[in-house]
């Protein structure tokens, strides 16, 4: 990264990428932070939940300016291929250039927020930039439970006007986001044993894009857990099926990507079973041919299995996974968006004889998001469940009437000859929380293009970091005074 432009930008964001930075475990990057606000200088502030902020005060003449706060998040998401060793609480990121993008060898690149956290700090740095009086937040574990900013109380930020460095588009300002909540179910079970006579096989989906839950399930990919649950829905019908282990998807905010399951059916059926999963595979390549060019299905023998889950409650998991929506619900009827969504996240077969399923609802609407969830909370219940639906945390309903919008719509058609184009993100950003506890704060949220995010496929486009850092100094410049 040492070659890349701006300079000042990725040398931080190489910084970032030695430090392991999971979330809930930020304690690291805390550190980090702290100490490269000691050796410049700077006023630095943690709060009880492990939230950072770094002051620094205006260039000479700026001193009547408008606060901004500049925000990012501390944690990242830490997916990798299976064939890669690695371990996110040790290792630094290893990257590499691939053309115009920057990409991970094989793991998340940590670009979100990564990439936030570096121009962040390029800003500190900097002694040759015009600005107001400026604070820089760090939020921790934002991707798992937005903690940092459900956990932060008024007082602690002062700024007049946030600038949310946690976007993936470039020339694109988001001035409103969705309100999200997890949904969980857990099926209980009592353990029986699996006959021993019967041809016991792995079934595998992998190779999939996934992407994020929020960001990307507009893009008609697929669901590993879903299709899956597809296949052994049939299979149950069909067969004498006997289901020993289930460990499917991953992240809540995540597409999943790989779903496994261990089943036992007699001994005659083997070969039929081989023969139905092989056309089963053909067809789901067919459906998804634009979007899953990797995709790829096994099935493989596997070792006798002594216990298997009681057929009944099986049999019910699996109607309940098949009725449950994934994907998209509605569209927002302002303007051309995801309004309300489910995603089905992870599935896991736990010691203690209990399978737990995981789902994440997003709307921007309130109650549609509460229905959502309550739809998610039915289909579970109907198959005996117990259902969980979390808290949940708010969206961002765009300001009209904006300062800080005008602003960066301004300079960015000064500094590019086009306009900007202003949207809603269908993802849950920190701005809905700070919205909530800063009610007078005025929010824009910009960034370089990502793609890929939350997934071993994540990339940076190199030249948009650039532009973004162009538009972040000219927005600093041109805050106005508090009079």
């Amino acid at each position: 990264m040492n070659e890349l432009k701006p300079a000042e930008v990725f040398k931080f964001f190489a910084e970032v990428n030695k430090i392991p930075r999971p979330s809930k475990h930020e304690e690291k990057m805390i550190a980090y932070l702290q100490q490269f606000a000691a050796e410049r200088g700077l006023e630095c502030k943690v709060d009880e939940v492990g939230n950072v902020l770094v002051r620094k005060p205006a260039t000479p003449g700026m001193e009547d300016r408008k606060a901004v706060i500049l925000q990012s998040h501390m944690d990242m998401v830490c997916e990798k291929n299976r064939d890669v060793d690695f371990d996110f609480t040790k290792d630094a990121i290893r990257t590499e250039v691939d053309g115009e993008w920057l990409r991970a060898q094989g793991t998340t690149l940590g670009a979100d927020d990564g990439i936030g956290i570096a121009m962040a700090l390029a800003v500190l740095d900097a002694d040759d930039m015009a600005h107001g009086p400026l604070e820089c937040v760090f939020t921790r574990d934002e991707e798992t439970g937005l903690t940092g900013a459900f956990g932060m109380k008024p007082g602690f930020m002062s700024g007049d006007m946030l600038l949310n460095l946690d976007s993936e588009d470039e020339g694109q300002l988001f001035v409103s986001c969705a309100g999200g909540a997890a949904t969980t179910a857990e099926f209980d079970f009592k353990p029986i044993g699996a006959p021993q006579d019967y041809f016991f096989f792995e079934l595998k989906v992998k190779g999939l894009t996934g992407g994020h839950s929020g960001d990307d399930i507009n893009k008609k990919r697929a669901n590993a857990n879903k299709l899956l649950v597809r296949f052994l829905y049939n299979a149950l019908a069909k067969y004498d099926l006997y289901l020993c282990d289930i460990q499917a998807g991953g992240l809540h905010n995540a597409i999943p990507r790989e779903a496994m399951a261990v089943c036992a059916i007699p001994m005659a059926d083997k070969e039929n079973i081989r023969v139905d999963w092989n056309l089963f595979a053909a067809d789901v390549e067919e459906e998804y041919r634009v979007t899953e060019k990797t995709m790829a299905f096994e099935l493989q023998s596997e070792a006798p299995r002594a216990e298997a889950v009681e057929r009944e409650v099986a049999r019910k998991f699996v109607w309940s996974l098949m009725a449950v929506h994934n994907g998209i619900l509605a569209m927002s009827q302002d303007i051309d968006l995801v309004e309300t969504s489910s995603n089905l996240a992870s599935i896991r077969l736990e010691e203690g004889n209990k399978i737990r399923v995981k789902t994440s609802q997003r709307s921007s609407i309130l109650s549609a998001r509460h229905c959502m969830s309550n739809m998610v909370k039915a289909a579970f219940e109907l198959g005996g469940a117990r259902v969980e639906v979390g808290e949940g945390y708010p969206g961002w309903k765009m300001n009209p009437d904006s300062e800080i919008l005008k602003i960066a719509v301004r300079t960015y058609k000064e500094l590019f000859g086009k306009e900007p184009k202003v949207l809603g993100i269908h993802a849950g950003l920190e701005c809905g929380l700070f919205s909530e506890k800063y009610p007078g704060l005025d929010m824009v949220s910009f960034g370089p293009t990502l793609r890929g995010v939350h997934s071993p496929d994540e990339r940076l486009l190199i030249p948009t970091v650039q532009m973004v850092w162009d538009h972040l100094k000219a927005i600093l410049e041109n805050i106005p005074s508090r009079a």
